[in-house]
């Protein structure tokens, strides 16, 4: 059993490697611990690479560590939704303003670049590696090769949990401690990745710049793009009923299901069948928990800490948003006791409400993008934001293109629902939505927010 010295991140993931170059920067001896092989050198496991949507909050703490460069070499600007109606007809709404975009990035393939960028600043990590014990007074850590079954004592200055919505570090917490608030929750609908390979001459088959979406009701299915002109589709769709995944259990009524549905997509996915029923379906899950931190000696970050459902594009976002005001308390205080209260105590409320945001978006992507109301309620909030941008922000904008916490962005989008419902119930909107009549209201309902 060997016994080191240093500062320790549970999870090479995302969060922990983002979390290990920035530590490792500020002249921390750095030691990552990672349960699965190294990525980097075994193939993911197939139909768990959801692609993600980098925004500006996870952009800044990309800028803050100095790696912008690197990542844009594998980030995809999507300007906007492309929403495929079931005739097989698109429409095309911008996400922002001119130029603004979400970037898609694959998940392996960002965690390879982080993780590398990660040993580059002098962090070492540790595969195979599995949490067995952490003594939180001590700040010891108990590993164990999946390989080997070999145990490791880890002596660490501090440890950051940072092993995903499962995490052992957040378990030693509910198991070692009085007074931790720990709850999940669940939706009823699930996901399964599938796959819209590149065209023969390896361009896209679709619009390249755009977040594809077919909102069918009670289920979706998106699509984002690769780098190699694939895109990285994920059917979103419930575990029972009629329709859900247990009822979709013969290639025939798969199929069936798919052409009456997504009839434009099917033409695009040669292997639909085989993707369908090999790759595995996952479930869709939000962790909430308190305290993050045990003394100066335990910290929980990202998912560990705040898993969330990805609707609203945000988990990813939210992770390095972490980093980033952990990165600022380290230049505010040398105590690690009021860093690591500061942190979670400030951070708790954003990500409660990015958790009800996320969860809200679900709705909106699957049940409202298509629906002329909603069309017509998004038309009226942008012309309104373009005439007075300093007394309108949409609530997309303000939680993706904005340094707005998540909890006044709740606020603030709960606010402006209540002025577009006085909106929206104005008789005949539909030719008045660019009246004085409308901008009067919104200029009212935004004096009072």
């Amino acid at each position: 059993m060997t016994i080191q010295k240093q500062i320790v991140i549970t999870g090479a993931g995302l969060v922990g490697s983002l979390l290990a170059i920035m530590l490792s920067k500020r002249g921390f001896k750095v030691s990552v611990y990672e349960r699965r092989p190294d990525m980097r050198k075994e193939r993911m496991s197939a139909g768990r690479s959801i692609n993600l949507a980098l925004s500006d909050r996870g952009w800044k703490a990309i800028r803050r560590v100095g790696i912008e460069e690197e990542i844009r070499k594998v980030a995809i600007p999507m300007y906007g939704r492309m929403i495929h109606d079931i005739k097989g007809d698109t429409a095309f709404y911008n996400y922002g303003e001119k130029d603004q975009a979400i970037y898609s990035v694959s998940r392996g393939g960002l965690n390879c670049v982080l993780m590398d960028l990660a040993e580059k600043h002098g962090a070492e990590i540790f595969f195979n590696e599995r949490v067995e014990d952490i003594d939180l007074k001590n700040a010891v850590l108990t590993t164990e090769n999946t390989s080997t079954k070999a145990k490791t004592l880890i002596q660490a200055e501090r440890i950051f949990g940072a092993d995903g919505g499962f995490a052992a570090s957040r378990l030693q917490l509910q198991l070692k401690t009085d007074r931790f608030n720990y709850s999940q929750s669940y939706l009823d609908a699930g996901y399964k990745e599938l796959t819209i390979p590149a065209a023969d001459a390896g361009g896209f088959r679709m619009e390249k710049n755009a977040l594809h979406i077919w909102p069918r009701g009670q289920y979706m299915l998106i699509a984002l793009p690769n780098m190699d002109g694939s895109f990285t589709c994920t059917l979103f769709f419930p575990f029972e009923g009629v329709p859900s995944f247990a009822s979709l259990d013969t290639k025939e009524k798969m199929l069936r299901f798919f052409n009456d549905t997504f009839p434009d997509a099917v033409s695009l996915m040669p292997d639909l069948a085989t993707l369908y029923f090999e790759n595995p379906t996952s479930s869709l899950v939000t962790v909430r928990c308190f305290p993050w931190a045990f003394k100066d000696k335990l910290l929980l970050i990202g998912d560990a800490a705040h898993a969330i459902v990805p609707f609203f594009g945000q988990g990813m976002n939210c992770g390095f948003e972490d980093c980033t005001v952990l990165d600022d308390l380290m230049n505010e205080e040398k105590d690690w006791n009021r860093i690591f209260s500061k942190f979670e105590h400030s951070r708790k409320p954003d990500a409660d409400a990015i958790a009800e945001l996320a969860v809200q978006n679900f709705i909106e992507m699957r049940d409202l993008v298509s629906k002329p109301e909603f069309i017509l309620r998004k038309k009226i909030e942008s012309r309104f934001h373009s005439r007075y941008p300093e007394k309108w922000l949409p609530l997309y904008s303000m939680v993706t293109f904005s340094e707005k916490s998540y909890a006044e962005a709740l606020k603030e989008g709960k606010r402006q629902d209540c002025v577009m419902e006085k909106v929206m119930s104005i008789p005949g909107i539909e030719t008045k939505w660019d009246s004085e009549e409308v901008e009067k209201i919104m200029l009212e309902g935004a004096e009072r927010m």
